[in-house]
């Protein structure tokens, strides 16, 4: 499992945006979005790299990545 920061997840809209692009990735992966924080915490099989990318490619920036 690993914390992700994002900037620019603001809305209800962000949240389903970067949902949707991580369970392409992984279907049974535990998925958990705090806007207030703006953070992206991920519990699943797809790696570091991939989950960064799909949060980019949706169209947001990855600040920083940790180990949970």
């Amino acid at each position: 499992m690993f914390v992700i920061k994002v900037n620019g997840m603001s809305c209800g809209h962000c949240v389903s945006a970067i949902t949707k692009a991580l369970a392409e990735l992984d279907k049974t992966a535990k998925i958990q979005i705090d806007k207030a924080s703006q953070t992206v915490r991920f519990d699943g099989d797809a790696d570091q790299e991939e989950v960064v990318l799909a949060i980019q490619e949706a169209g947001y920036d990855v600040v920083e990545t940790t180990s949970a």
